[in-house]
C-alpha cells in the first residue's frame, strides 16, 4: 500500500487552485453558465462540496452514509443535480466557505485513516489514496469547467499524473458501460508530462499504443475537450476505437464536448509541444516510468482497472462509482 500523502497533498493543491480562480468572483459571476448543460459556476463548486462532503461521511458516519446511498438508489438520475442545486442556491460566499471547510475536514479526515482502510462510496468500498485520487480528478474536471466558463487558461501541472493514471486503468470500463467486450491486450500509453517527463503504461512491445501530451489525453478521458481538437494519437485498430469512447468517470457516457467548443483544447497541443522543446533544449529528458500505486508519482504500469470517481463532461458527474484497487 502506497502512501496516501502524495496524492492528499496533490488534492490539496488541486482545491486550492480552484478556490484561487473562484474566490475573486463577484457574485453576478457565480452564475455564469459553464459548459455542463445548466450549470452555473455555483453549481460547479456546490458539486464539489456536496461529494467532499459524501466523502467525509463514509469515513466518520457510515451508517448516515448507506442511508444516503439509499436515497441516492431512489432518484439515480437526479440525486447529483439536486445536491448542486440546493447548493447553488446560497449566497456565493457562504458556499466558498463550506467548500473551503469541507476540503479542510475531508484532508484532516483522511489523512488520520489508519493503513489499509476502505471506506464506503457507491460502488465498491474504496482505498483511501483511491478516494483522494478521485477527489483531486473530479477537481480538475471541474475546475476546467469553470476555466472555460471564466475564459481562463490554467496551466497545467504535474498533479494530472492523477487523472491520466485514472484514464489509463479505466480503459476496460469504458467498453463494459457500453456493453462492449474490451479488447484482450494490453496497451501501451506513453504521456507527455507539462514538465516533459514520460508516463509510460503498459508492455513496451505492445501492438496497440496510445501517445500525446498528458493534458491533451486528461482532457479526452473526462470528456473536457473533442478528441479532434487533441493532439492525442493512437497505432493500432483497438487503440483508435478506445479513444473514440474513453472515460475516466463513472456512469453512462456523457455526449462530451463538441469540436472546437472549448479554447482551452484549442492551445494544449501548441503549448505542450512548446514546453516539451523548451524542457528539452535545457538539458531535461523525459523518461520517468516508476511503478508506486494508488497515490504514488509519477508513473505506473499495469492493466487498465475501474474508475475511482465522477466526471462526466457535458453532464456534471456521478459518484455512483466502483473503486480503484489499491
Amino acid at each position: 500500500m502506497s502512501d496516501p500523502g502524495i496524492v492528499l497533498g496533490d488534492l490539496r493543491d488541486e482545491g486550492d487552485e480552484l478556490d484561487g480562480l473562484v474566490a475573486g468572483l463577484a457574485a453576478q459571476e457565480w452564475a455564469t453558465l459553464t459548459p455542463a448543460p445548466g450549470w452555473t459556476v455555483a453549481h460547479q463548486i456546490a458539486h464539489l462540496a456536496w461529494t467532499d462532503a459524501r466523502a467525509l461521511q463514509s469515513a466518520v458516519d457510515p451508517d448516515g452514509f448507506a442511508r444516503e446511498v439509499e436515497k441516492a438508489m431512489a432518484s439515480p438520475e437526479t440525486f447529483v443535480d439536486e445536491g448542486a442545486e440546493r447548493g447553488a442556491l446560497e449566497p456565493p460566499a457562504e458556499l466558498l466557505e463550506r467548500w473551503r471547510q469541507g476540503r479542510a475536514s475531508l484532508h484532516q479526515t483522511l489523512a488520520a485513516q489508519p493503513p489499509g482502510t476502505r471506506l464506503p462510496w457507491y460502488g465498491p468500498p474504496m482505498s483511501i489514496p483511491s478516494v483522494a485520487t478521485g477527489r483531486l480528478m473530479e477537481t480538475w474536471a471541474h475546475g476546467q469547467d469553470i476555466a472555460d466558463a471564466l475564459g481562463v487558461r490554467r496551466a497545467p501541472t504535474e498533479r494530472l499524473w492523477h487523472v491520466a493514471r485514472i484514464g489509463v486503468r479505466a480503459r476496460d470500463y469504458a467498453y463494459a458501460v457500453r456493453g462492449l467486450a474490451a479488447p484482450g491486450e494490453e496497451f501501451r500509453v506513453e504521456l507527455t508530462s507539462p514538465a516533459g517527463h514520460v508516463w509510460a503504461y503498459g508492455p513496451e512491445d505492445a501492438a496497440q499504443r496510445v501517445a500525446g501530451p498528458a493534458l491533451d489525453f486528461c482532457l479526452l478521458v473526462t470528456q473536457r475537450a473533442h478528441r479532434a481538437d487533441l493532439a492525442v494519437r493512437a497505432e493500432g485498430a483497438d487503440a483508435d476505437g478506445w479513444l473514440d469512447i474513453a472515460q475516466a468517470f463513472a456512469g453512462p457516457p456523457g455526449p462530451g464536448r463538441a469540436q472546437g467548443a472549448a479554447d482551452t483544447a484549442a492551445h494544449t497541443a501548441a503549448d505542450t509541444a512548446a514546453h516539451t522543446k523548451s524542457t528539452e533544449a535545457d538539458g531535461g529528458k523525459p523518461g520517468s516510468t516508476g511503478q508506486p500505486g494508488d497515490g504514488g508519482r509519477p508513473g505506473d504500469t499495469g492493466r487498465s482497472a475501474n474508475p475511482a470517481k465522477p466526471g462526466r463532461s457535458g453532464n456534471p458527474g456521478n459518484p455512483a462509482t466502483p473503486g480503484t484497487p489499491a
